[in-house]
């Protein structure tokens, strides 16, 4: 016990630095209070890690398989919107930014996540279960799944967890096989979409030839056979050929508008090739609109009772060339798409996976004996805290009166 000389108190400065002396504790202090209680410390960490052993071997093991996959590479709306963006200067950060299209890999995540390709995976491998609704058996799935694109290579990772690493492995390739599916569906390609554009429009044009070949048929009947002479007829011909490629061509450009920007020098070329063929139909027929009945002919040329089937023969001519047109465009397109077939690649295959994913034991063990030891040295040092406050007098009252205002007691009803 420290011996305190009488004068001191007679200093005010001398007996303040007396009194934080007093209160210091020193290293060594807290190793006698840890040392007292070293068992409750050491049972207490002891506990805890056999518990943490204990649980770490009660959890199921999950397994985690992986395949990596090649997505398609500058086919898909994604990029073909992106390279238009890009034609624009300073308006392409902008609008890169505003749309949130970062890369063609963020559509193919989206398809992987989509409600088709999920459900399909729960109706192929009856993964409802236990569920009562097919949507909570669909996000109990998505929440097995991981699917990450590489920053730097582009290529796709599909990752499912299970508690089979035999069923983790099939179920990841299975899931590759529904995406697939859904990408032979949808036209997500540019040759694609011109596919599908040309085979609609080759369609109308064939009924449209249909119908003007029904009605020529019917005008032939009614007016009997009618023969032209040649000068009549390939003036016909040529007006009609003339106009089915123009017509032709406004359907090419319109296909092109919906992938290619104004500054496409193939846009630019057909939009001068279709200028240059109205200017010839416009010198043909003599009227600026470039109107069929407006042909440069003689009157005489062409009898009255020969003009109905004049303008039918010109009729089935003009969409006999649109026909053919067409075909021509949509079989270009369905090369194009066929070159495009096999865009799915598989790069690493899914395997059984041979480690667990989870759970981790040892980390486990290690982070949870670490945490006990800590937390029961802080109890220790706590507890020893508050029997010293209690045992000083001044210090024990100032607690008793914290205690009475923060858990006032209730006042007796009186009765």
């Amino acid at each position: 016990m420290r011996t305190i000389d009488p004068s001191i108190h007679e200093d005010p400065e001398i007996a303040r630095q007396w009194s934080e002396d007093r209160d210091e504790v020193s290293f060594l202090d807290l190793l006698i209070v840890l040392s007292k209680s070293k068992k409750l410390i050491f049972w207490t960490t002891t506990l805890v890690a056999v518990l943490t052993v204990i649980i770490s071997l009660i959890i199921p093991a999950t397994y985690t398989a992986t395949e990596v996959i090649l997505p398609p590479q500058n086919a898909s709306v994604g990029s073909a919107l992106l390279s238009q963006l890009s034609s624009m200067g300073p308006l392409a950060a902008l609008a890169g930014g505003g749309l949130g299209l970062k890369s063609s890999n963020d559509l193919y995540i989206s398809m992987f996540q989509s409600r088709t390709v999920q459900e399909a995976m729960v109706k192929r491998f009856n993964l409802r279960g236990k569920y009562k609704r097919l949507s909570d058996a669909r996000n109990a799935f998505a929440g097995k799944c991981e699917i990450k694109a590489g920053p730097k290579d582009g290529l796709l990772s599909i990752s499912i967890t299970d508690s089979d690493p035999n069923r983790a492995a099939e179920l990841t390739t299975a899931y590759v096989e529904e995406f697939k599916k859904l990408t032979g569906t949808i036209a997500i390609s540019e040759a694609s979409q011109r596919r599908l554009f040309f085979e609609q429009q080759l369609m109308q044009a064939k009924d449209n030839l249909a119908n003007a070949e029904e009605a020529l048929k019917k005008t032939e009947q009614a007016t009997g056979m009618f023969v032209m002479d040649s000068q009549a007829r390939s003036l016909i011909e040529a007006a009609a050929s003339l106009r089915g490629q123009i017509a032709s061509k406004e359907v090419e450009i319109h296909a092109m508008r919906s992938y290619a920007s104004d500054g496409n020098p193939d846009l630019r070329m057909a939009e001068q090739q279709l200028a240059a063929w109205r200017a010839q139909l416009t010198r043909l027929t003599g009227d600026k609109n470039g109107n069929e009945d407006d042909l440069l002919l003689s009157k005489g040329q062409v009898p009255t009772a020969g003009l109905e089937y004049v303008r039918k023969v010109r009729d089935v001519k003009y969409y006999e060339t649109i026909f053919e047109l067409l075909a021509r465009q949509f079989e270009m397109a369905k090369l194009d798409e066929a070159k495009q077939g096999a865009i799915i690649q598989v790069i690493d295959p899914a395997v059984p996976p041979d480690r667990r994913t989870s759970p981790k034991r040892a980390v486990m063990v290690i982070v949870a004996t670490f945490c006990a030891f800590f937390l029961s040295i802080f109890f220790v040092l706590i507890r020893a805290f508050i029997v010293n406050v209690q045992k000083d007098p001044q210090n024990k009252s100032k607690v008793e009166e914290l205690r009475a205002m923060l858990l006032p007691r209730k006042r007796e009803l009186s009765p």
